[in-house]
C-alpha cells in the first residue's frame, strides 16, 4: 500500500517543510536532529521475520534533502518492526534528555477493506552502552520509554502532523540508542530531535555563573557557585540554582562593586575624577562633597583641600570643615563676690569653619616684670578652663599687683589638626589674648606668724599676708606691737615698731620671758588692715644652750646606732631569702645573682587603723575631679564605672571607678579600701595603676587606669582564632613580667586567672584584682595560711587547696593555667568538670592537654608550672626569660604540641552533654560554642547530623567559615563525632 504516493505525498512534504519549527532556544543543546542533518542517517531497521521493515524516503526541495522513515503494514498479523538510531553520545554531566518527535499516523478507518492488525500507536525504547555496538541488535537490551499516540490521525484527504516530547531519565553510560517499535500502525517519522536543557551562562547581581546542565527529577534544583565580576566583592559566596527547565532560580548572596567603582550594565567601572563611592554603598558614584577634591579615578573618598579637615567622628563621605577664627572682644571684669576674682567675657568667632561643636579653653600666665610663667594649680576656674561651651569663665585665687595674660583658644572637631598645621607653619590655633592685673585698695590681712629663731635676748619673727602684693610696685608697711606676758608692775609697757618688710628681729629682751606679739598692715592712705591675733613667743633661758647641745649629741649618736642595726638586719634577711626554695633544679631555672628589690610590700592589715594605710599608700582625690560616664560592671562592693579624671592643671585621663554601695558596714569599707592600699604600693607597666581614692566623701571610690578591652578571658573568647601564637605569647610575657615584679616584692596574688588580667587597646596585659592577695610571711616557707574563704579550685595549686598554704610557687601554678586559657582563646579550664572532679584528676596526675595549635615549647612550660613538687616549678624570672627567648626566635613557635580533639573539645563521640545523640545541627554547634554559624549550615542545606559527618574542610569553608581557629574547631569536632566510641572520659577511672 503506497502511503506516500502522488500529489498527496508532495502536499505532505510541503506541510512538513513549513510546519516543522526549526528554532532552538539558547538553553537547549542538541545531540541529534534528524531534519537538520540533511543526509541519510543510516538508522538500523530490524524485524524478527525479515518481513516488511521501516523504510527511508528521500525528497528534495530547493536544493535541500529531507529524509523520513515510514512503515505501513496494517494488513499483516504479528507486526514487530524496529527502527534503531545510530549511537548518540552524551556529556558526562547530562543524565536527562528530551526526545521530540514529529510524525503522522494514518487513521485505521481510512483504509479500504479490512485492516487485519491496524494500530494507531507505536513505542519508544532506549538502550545505554559505553561504546557503539554497530549493527548488532538485541531488542532485550532496550527498555520502554513511552507509547506514542497521535493527537490527530490522517486520512486520505487531510494530513495532520503530531508533535510529542518524551523525557529519558537517569542516563549514566557513555551513550545510548533510541528505537521505535511498530506493532501494526501506518506511521511516518518526519523529525526526531534529541536535546538536553542548560541554564545559560549569565550575570546576576554582579556575579558570574557558568553554563550548567539542568538537573532531573532527583535534583530539580542544582546549586551553582558563582564568582564576582572584576572589581567586585561579596561577603558570602554568591550562589544560584539551575531548575529542570533551564531557568535560573533562587539566587543567594550578591556582589557589590569595590569602593571607588560603580555598577554599569552588569560590570564595575571606576568613578571618574571628582567623584567617589565609599565602602558599603550600593549607590552610584557621587560628586566630591564641599571643600574636598578627587583628582584620581576610582576614589573611595575625596581628600580635603588644603586648610580643611574632617574630624575623626565625621563620616568619610561628608564635607570638610575649616578651622574656626579667633574669639572676639575678650575682656576682664572684677568680680563682686571676691577681690581676688576676675570674670572673662568674649564673643564667639566670626567664622566657625562650618561646625557647631565649638568649645573654648583658657590659659593663664602670671608676669612679674619681664618674667612670665604659667599660673599653675593655685588658681581656680569656674566652671573649668577646658571644654567650655559658654563664652565666659571666672578665675579666682589671683594675687594683686601682678600682670596676668589670659589666652582663650577656640576649638572644634577639627582643631586637632591645628597643631599639625602649626608644625607645618601653615596656621596656628585661633586664640584671643588679654593682659590685665588685679589691685586691692585695702591693706592686706596678716594670715600667720611664726618664730624663725630665738636666743636668750632676742626673737626673730616673720609673717604671711593675703593677698600678697608685688613688691616692685608697692611697699607694704607694718606696725608690730609686743609686750611681756606677765608684767608684775602696775604699768604695762607696749613697744611699737614701724616696719617695711614682713620679718623682724626684736632685741634687748629678757631671758626666759614670754612675750605677746601682734602685727597690722598699713595702707598708703593711712588705712589699717586687719590685725593679727596676739601670739606668744618665749626667749631662751641662759642654761638652755648647754642642755640643748647635750641632747643634740645624744640624738645623733642614737640615730647612728639605729642605722647600723637596720643595715645588719637587711643584709641578714637578703642572705636568708637568697637560699629560700633552693633545690637541684635551681641551676636549670634561675641565676644565683637574682636579688629582690629594696622595696618590700607592706600588708595594710598590719595597721591598727586601716584608714592610715590608705592615706599612706594612696592619693586622695576630690570627687569634683571625677566624672562618671557609664556603668561597666558590678564588683563585690558596688558598681564599677568608666569615667574621666581631670586633676587641676592636668590632662584628662580615662579611668575605671569602683564605688562602695550605700548601707555598708565599717568592716566592708575597710576591706574595700584595703585593695587600694595594696595597689598603691605597686608601680609596674604590667600591674594595674592606682590613680587614687575618695575616702572623705560618699560614696567611697577606688580610681584606677581604664583598660579598654576589659578582662582577658572574655576578650579572647570574642576574638577566637584572630591572633597568632607569637601575639599570644607576647601577652603571656607581659603577665609574667608583672608577676615577677610582685614576687620580688615578697607578694602572693592567690587569684591569678585570665578573668583578673585586663587588656588595653595595645594588647598590653596588666595584673589586677588584689582582693584575695596577701603578703608572704617572713619565714623560710614563705607561705600565707588562711583558715577560711573561697579558693578558685581550677586555678589553684594542689598544696594550696590541701593545706591552704600559698607561695609564689602556687602563683606559678596559676600562671600555667592562665597560659592554657590564653592559648585556648578563653576556654574554661577543665571544661564542665566539677571542682571535685578537678581535684581528683589533678591528684591522679592528670594535666590539661595542649590547646589546639599550641606551640610545643609553650605547652612544655605549662607542664613545668604544674609540677607536683612546688620546689621544682620555675620562678617568674625564669618564665620571663624563656618567653623572651621564644619571642626573639619565632621559628621556635612553629612546632605544634600534639592535640587530641576528643579530649580538648570535650565532646562525646556522637552525643550531647547528657549522653544522648545530638538532636540537631544547632545543638551540636552550641556545644562547641560555634552557634554563630547555625544560619550558614541551614542556608547550605546541612540540616542533619548525618550530613555534618559527611563534610570535609572544603565544605566548611564553602559555607562561610573563614577564621582559621573556627575552621579547625569545627573540623576537629566532626573528627571527634566520627569516632565510634560511645562515651569519652578525660581520664581513666
Amino acid at each position: 500500500m503506497d502511503f506516500f504516493g502522488g500529489i498527496r505525498h508532495f502536499l505532505f512534504l510541503h506541510v512538513l517543510i513549513n510546519g516543522i519549527f526549526t528554532t532552538l532556544e539558547a538553553k537547549e543543546e542538541v545531540l541529534l536532529d534528524m531534519k537538520a542533518t540533511g543526509v541519510d542517517l543510516g538508522w538500523l531497521p530490524w524485524s524478527p521475520n525479515q518481513g516488511s521493515r521501516w523504510e527511508v524516503t528521500q525528497k528534495s526541495l530547493n536544493g535541500s534533502q529531507f529524509y523520513t522513515y515510514s512503515i505501513c503494514n496494517v494488513g499483516e498479523r504479528d507486526q514487530d518492526n524496529w527502527l534503531r538510531t545510530t549511537f548518540i553520545q552524551r556529556r558526562p554531566s547530562v543524565s536527562r534528555v528530551f526526545v521530540e518527535l514529529q510524525f503522522i499516523v494514518r487513521d485505521c478507518h481510512s483504509f479500504d477493506g479490512d485492516s487485519l492488525t491496524c494500530k494507531e500507536t507505536f513505542n519508544l525504547f532506549v538502550s545505554e552502552a559505553d561504546a557503539d555496538v554497530g549493527t548488532t541488535f538485541h531488542k532485550g537490551q532496550f527498555k520502554k520509554v513511552a507509547t506514542i499516540a497521535p493527537d490527530e490521525v490522517a486520512n486520505k484527504m487531510e494530513m495532520h502532523i503530531n508533535t510529542e516530547t518524551k523525557v529519558v531519565e537517569n542516563l549514566s553510560q557513555m551513550g545510548f540508542y533510541l528505537a521505535f517499535q511498530d506493532i501494526g500502525a501506518c506511521v511516518a517519522l518526519l523529525s526526531v530531535r534529541v536535546y538536553y536543557k542548560t541554564c545559560p551562562a549569565t550575570t546576576k547581581s554582579l556575579a558570574l555563573f557558568s553554563e550548567t546542565v539542568a538537573g532531573g527529577e532527583s535534583q530539580p534544583l542544582k546549586e551553582v557557585i558563582g564568582r564576582c565580576v572584576d572589581n567586585a566583592y561579596s561577603e558570602d559566596v554568591p550562589r544560584i540554582h539551575c531548575a529542570m527547565d533551564g531557568e535560573w532560580m533562587v539566587p543567594v548572596g550578591e556582589c557589590q562593586c569595590n569602593p571607588g567603582f560603580e555598577e554599569v550594565e552588569g560590570s564595575c567601572k571606576e568613578c571618574q575624577p571628582g567623584f567617589f563611592r565609599a565602602e558599603g554603598s550600593n549607590d552610584k558614584c557621587e560628586p566630591c562633597p564641599a571643600n574636598s577634591q578627587g583628582q584620581k579615578s576610582g576614589a573611595s573618598f575625596c581628600p580635603c583641600v588644603d586648610g580643611f579637615y574632617r574630624a575623626t567622628t565625621d563620616p568619610i563621605t561628608g564635607p570638610c570643615s575649616g578651622l574656626p577664627s579667633a574669639p572676639r572682644d575678650l575682656v576682664a571684669r572684677h568680680s563682686q563676690l571676691s577681690p581676688s576674682e576676675l570674670v572673662l567675657f568674649w564673643q564667639p568667632p566670626e567664622n566657625t569653619g562650618g561646625r557647631n561643636d565649638i568649645t573654648y579653653s583658657v590659659e593663664c600666665q602670671r608676669c612679674e616684670g619681664s618674667l612670665c610663667q604659667p599660673c599653675g594649680e593655685r588658681i581656680r576656674y569656674n566652671p573649668a578652663n577646658t571644654g567650655l561651651t559658654d563664652t565666659k569663665v571666672s578665675v579666682s585665687e589671683l594675687d594683686p599687683y601682678f600682670n596676668y595674660t589670659f589666652t582663650v583658644e577656640v576649638h572644634s572637631g577639627v582643631s586637632v589638626f591645628a597643631s599639625e598645621a602649626t608644625a607645618r607653619s601653615v596656621r596656628p590655633p585661633a586664640s584671643a589674648t588679654l593682659v590685665t592685673s588685679l589691685h586691692y585698695t585695702d591693706p592686706p590681712k596678716i594670715t600667720s606668724m611664726r618664730l624663725v629663731d630665738r636666743d636668750s635676748t632676742s626673737l626673730s619673727l616673720s609673717w604671711d599676708i593675703s593677698p600678697r602684693p608685688r613688691v616692685q610696685s608697692q611697699t607694704i608697711r607694718y606696725e608690730l606691737a609686743y609686750r611681756k606676758k606677765d608684767n608684775k608692775l602696775d604699768v604695762t609697757t607696749v613697744v611699737v615698731l614701724k616696719l617695711e618688710k614682713s620679718s623682724v628681729q626684736i632685741s634687748d629682751l629678757s631671758p626666759g620671758t614670754a612675750y605677746l606679739v601682734k602685727v597690722q598692715a598699713l595702707g598708703t592712705d593711712g588705712s589699717r588692715g586687719v590685725s593679727s591675733l596676739e601670739e606668744q613667743f618665749e626667749t631662751l633661758s641662759e642654761g638652755h644652750l648647754n642642755k640643748t647641745a647635750v641632747i643634740l649629741a645624744a640624738a645623733v649618736a642614737g640615730a647612728i646606732l639605729v642605722f647600723i642595726l637596720v643595715v645588719i638586719f637587711l643584709l641578714h634577711r637578703r642572705k636568708r631569702n637568697a637560699h629560700t626554695r633552693q633545690g637541684p633544679e635551681d641551676t636549670y631555672f634561675s641565676s644565683p645573682e637574682q636579688l629582690k628589690p629594696l622595696k618590700t610590700y607592706v600588708d595594710p592589715h598590719t595597721y591598727e587603723d586601716p584608714n592610715v594605710a590608705v592615706l599612706k599608700f594612696a592619693t586622695e582625690i576630690h570627687p569634683s575631679h571625677i566624672t562618671k560616664q557609664k556603668v561597666i560592671g558590678a564588683g563585690e562592693f558596688g558598681e564599677v564605672y568608666r569615667g574621666i579624671l581631670k586633676g587641676p592643671g592636668k590632662k584628662e585621663v580615662a579611668v575605671a571607678i569602683k564605688t562602695l554601695k550605700p548601707g555598708y558596714m565599717e568592716k566592708q569599707r575597710q576591706d574595700f579600701l584595703s585593695e587600694a592600699s595594696i595597689m598603691g604600693q605597686f608601680s609596674h607597666q604590667n600591674i594595674i595603676r592606682l590613680e587614687g581614692v575618695v575616702t572623705k566623701f560618699k560614696p567611697a571610690m577606688i580610681v584606677t587606669e581604664f583598660m579598654e578591652n576589659g578582662a582577658l578571658d572574655r576578650y579572647l573568647r570574642d576574638h577566637d582564632g584572630e591572633y597568632s601564637s607569637h601575639q599570644l605569647v607576647g601577652m603571656l610575657r607581659g603577665i609574667a613580667a608583672g608577676m615577677k615584679y610582685l614576687s620580688e616584692m615578697s607578694y602572693v596574688h592567690r587569684d591569678l586567672a585570665a578573668r583578673n588580667i585586663l587588656v588595653n587597646t595595645a594588647l598590653e596585659c596588666k595584673v589586677s584584682d588584689f582582693g584575695l592577695s596577701r603578703v608572704l610571711e617572713d619565714e623560710p616557707e614563705g607561705t600565707y595560711t588562711t583558715s577560711g574563704g573561697k579558693i578558685p579550685i581550677r586555678w589553684t595549686a594542689p598544696e594550696a587547696i590541701a593545706y591552704r598554704k600559698f607561695t609564689s610557687a602556687s602563683d606559678v601554678w596559676s600562671f600555667g593555667i592562665v597560659m592554657w586559657e590564653v592559648m585556648a582563646f578563653g576556654e574554661r579550664p577543665y571544661w564542665d568538670m566539677s571542682n571535685h572532679e578537678v581535684m581528683k584528676a589533678i591528684n591522679e596526675a592528670f594535666r590539661l592537654p595542649a590547646p589546639m595549635d599550641c606551640p610545643s615549647a609553650v605547652y612544655q612550660l605549662m607542664l613545668q608550672c604544674w609540677l607536683q613538687d612546688r620546689s621544682k616549678r620555675p620562678r617568674f624570672g625564669d618564665i620571663v626569660s624563656l618567653l623572651d627567648k621564644l619571642l626573639r626566635s619565632p621559628d621556635s613557635l612553629k612546632t605544634i604540641a600534639d592535640f587530641d580533639p576528643r579530649v580538648s573539645i570535650r565532646l562525646p563521640s556522637t552525643s550531647g552533654s547528657d549522653g544522648s545523640p545530638f538532636r540537631s545541627v544547632s545543638e551540636w554547634l552550641e556545644s562547641i560554642k560555634m552557634s554563630q554559624y547555625s544560619e550558614n549550615f541551614t542556608r547550605a542545606g546541612v540540616v542533619t547530623m548525618d550530613q555534618v559527618l559527611q563534610m570535609k574542610n572544603e565544605d566548611i569553608k564553602n559555607i562561610g567559615v573563614r577564621l582559621p581557629g573556627h575552621l579547625k574547631r569545627i573540623a576537629y569536632s566532626i573528627l571527634g563525632l566520627k569516632d565510634q566510641t560511645s562515651t569519652l572520659s578525660v581520664f581513666a577511672v
